[in-house]
């Protein structure tokens, strides 16, 4: 499902207008987005939180097409995007 197929299916369930839809939509991704970069999470009862992790810092390989040549890397620790379904919506895929 794209996120014209879900404006179309709010349309269709509410009467309003694709265009008011659409602009709710893209502002509410906005707000998420806005957010977790201040690094708030965003909790929707029912639905899941939205919130951000750390990831550790780590060594990585880069290995070349030379089987006898690996380079190691350290990927710093950074932050990422995740979201927590709620029980509820768990229940509702299983």
């Amino acid at each position: 499902m794209t996120k014209a197929d879900i404006v179309s299916a709010i349309a269709n369930k509410t009467g309003i207008e694709k265009v008011q839809i659409q602009t709710v939509v893209e502002a509410f991704m906005e707000e998420i987005k806005e957010s977790l970069g201040n690094r708030e999470s965003v909790y929707l009862r029912g639905f899941g939180s939205f919130i951000v992790k750390t990831r550790a810092e780590k060594v990585g390989r880069i290995i070349s097409r030379d089987t006898s040549v690996t380079t190691a890397i350290t990927i710093p620790a950074h932050d990422i995007p995740a979201f927590k379904p709620s029980k509820v919506f768990l229940a509702k895929v299983k």
